[in-house]
C-alpha cells in the first residue's frame, strides 16, 4: 500500500500528481530508474528527450521524499568553493564541475518554461549570507572565485545586504541572480507528467524488494511484477535502502525542516526579506528561507532527526525568524514539516558506476532541486552511450561512512557543536 502523502504546505498547495499505477506484471525495458525524486525523474524526461523510454518505480509517489518536502530552493553551485573544485579535480574537470553545478538553476528553469511546469518558479536570485565578519571574509573569498571565472555574482557589504533582506543581523552576503525557488511537489510532479508525455512509464506504490544480475540483463523485482532491464539507476538519495551494498552507508541520512508562517499582509512581507529571493546562511548549521508567492515566510534549518507534523516541534525556527524580523512576533504559523537529505562526507554529490550497466547518484547536500536535475541529464548521457570521462561530475566507488549506525549520534553531535561554534564566531 502506498504510503500518504505527509502533510505539508507543499501538500495543499501543489498541482495535482500524475497517474502512476503500479506496476504489474513482468516487463523487459531499455533502463529502469528507481526512485521517483528529482534525480529519477530528470533522468527519465532526459532520456526520453533523446528517445530512450525508461520506466521510473516508486515506493510511494513521485515527489513524496524530499523532493516534495525541501525549501523549495534552486541554488547554484556546489558546497565547496570553487578554487577547492578545481584543486582537487583538475582544471578539466573541475572547471566542468562548476559549470554543471553553477549552471544547474538556469537549466531548472529552462526545463520548467520548455515544459510549462506550473510551480510557481520565480528566478529572483539567491543571497548567501553571512551573519558575522568571519563568515563575511569567507562569503566575499567565494564570491571573487566566482567573478574571476566570469560568473555572475556579487558580494554585498552589510548596508546593501540589509536592503534586501529587512534585516540589520548580516554582515555581507553574496548575490547569484541565477538562482530562485519553486514549489518542490508542483515542479517533481510536473517533471513526472514531463517525462510521461514524451514516453517514459512512471509506477508509483511499487518499491523495488531486489536488484539481482540475470544473464545480460538486470532484475528488478516490485511486490506486483518485475523490470528486466538492460540499464538500471539507482536514484533514491536520502531514503537508500540496501538494493546494493554499501550504498545506503554512504550517505548520511539527515532531517531538514520547515516552518511556514501563515499569508502575510503585503505591508509585513515588504518589510521581510524585500527581495522575492532565496536566502541561506554561511555558517556550519544552515538555516534557510523564502517568502513564496502567496507571502508565506517558509524557515528551514536542522530539526529533529524523525519525521515531525506541526509547526511545534521547530519552535526555534520560528522563534529564529522573530529575532531576524521582529514585526513577525504574534504571527500564526501554519505548518511544520521535514524530510531526509542525503548528505557526504566529502560535500561532493556521488555517481557511482559500481557494474556494467548500473548507474547510482545522490548526496546532493542540501542543494537538490538544481543539483539531482543536473545530475539526471548527466545520468542520461551515460545511458546514451557517453564515455565515464565525458561526464560532467566524476565517478567514484561507493565507500560506507564509518560508523554509519550511529549516524543519528553524529548528526546530533554535529549539529550541536556547530551551533556552539558558529555562536562563538570561529
Amino acid at each position: 500500500m502506498t504510503a500518504p502523502l505527509p502533510p505539508s504546505l507543499y501538500a495543499e498547495t501543489a498541482i495535482p500528481a500524475h497517474p502512476a499505477p503500479p506496476l504489474s506484471g513482468e516487463q523487459r525495458v531499455p533502463v529502469a530508474i528507481i526512485g521517483g525524486g528529482f534525480t529519477g525523474l530528470s533522468t527519465a524526461l532526459h532520456l526520453a528527450e533523446r528517445g530512450i523510454l525508461a520506466t521510473l518505480i516508486e515506493a510511494a509517489e513521485p515527489g513524496w521524499g524530499a523532493s516534495g518536502r525541501n525549501g523549495g530552493q534552486v541554488n547554484p553551485g556546489l558546497k565547496p568553493d570553487p578554487n577547492q573544485v578545481v584543486a582537487e579535480h583538475g582544471e578539466e574537470l573541475g572547471g566542468r564541475m562548476l559549470a554543471l553545478s553553477y549552471g544547474a538553476p538556469d537549466r531548472v528553469f529552462e526545463i520548467i518554461r520548455r515544459h510549462q511546469i506550473t510551480c510557481e518558479a520565480r528566478q529572483n536570485g539567491t543571497l548567501r549570507a553571512a551573519l558575522r565578519p568571519a563568515n563575511a571574509r569567507a562569503v566575499a573569498a567565494t564570491a571573487e572565485q566566482c567573478a574571476r571565472r566570469g560568473m555572475p555574482v556579487e558580494f554585498l557589504d552589510a548596508r546593501a545586504t540589509t536592503a534586501l533582506l529587512g534585516t540589520p543581523l548580516y554582515a555581507g552576503a553574496m548575490l547569484d541572480r541565477r538562482g530562485g525557488d519553486v514549489n518542490p511537489l508542483s515542479y517533481a510532479r510536473g517533471l513526472a507528467r514531463a517525462a510521461a508525455q514524451l514516453g517514459a512509464r512512471i509506477h508509483g506504490g511499487t518499491p523495488a524488494l531486489s536488484l539481482t544480475r540475470e544473464g545480460a540483463l538486470w532484475r528488478v523485482t516490485t511486490p506486483g511484477g518485475a523490470l528486466l532491464a538492460e540499464q538500471v539507476v539507482l536514484a533514491t538519495n536520502g531514503y537508500t535502502g540496501d538494493l546494493w551494498p554499501g550504498l545506503r552507508q554512504s550517505v548520511a541520512p539527515v532531517f531538514s525542516s520547515i516552518a511556514s508562517s501563515e499569508a502575510l499582509p503585503e505591508e509585513v512581507a515588504r518589510q521581510v526579506l524585500p527581495l522575492r529571493g532565496s536566502v541561506y546562511e554561511s555558517g556550519r548549521i544552515t538555516v534557510y528561507y523564502r517568502i513564496d508567492q502567496g507571502n508565506r515566510l517558509l524557515m528551514g534549518g536542522r530539526g529533529p532527526q524523525a519525521p515531525i507534523q506541526g509547526p511545534e516541534a521547530i519552535r526555534y525556527l520560528i522563534a529564529y525568524a522573530e529575532r531576524l524580523w521582529p514585526v513577525l512576533r504574534g504571527r500564526r504559523w501554519s505548518h511544520g514539516w521535514n524530510g531526509q537529505l542525503a548528505m557526504t562526507a566529502d560535500h561532493y554529490p556521488h555517481l557511482h558506476e559500481p557494474a556494467p550497466g548500473l548507474l547510482a547518484a545522490l548526496g546532493y547536500n542540501g542543494r537538490g532541486v538544481a543539483m539531482a536535475t543536473a545530475m539526471g541529464h548527466e545520468l542520461a548521457r551515460r545511458l546514451a552511450g557517453a564515455a565515464p570521462e565525458a561526464i560532467d561530475m566524476p565517478f567514484s566507488p561507493v565507500r560506507p561512512m564509518p560508523f554509519h549506525g550511529f549516524w543519528k549520534l553524529g548528526v546530533a553531535a554535529t549539529v550541536w557543536k556547530g551551533r556552539v561554534l558558529d555562536a562563538m564566531g570561529i
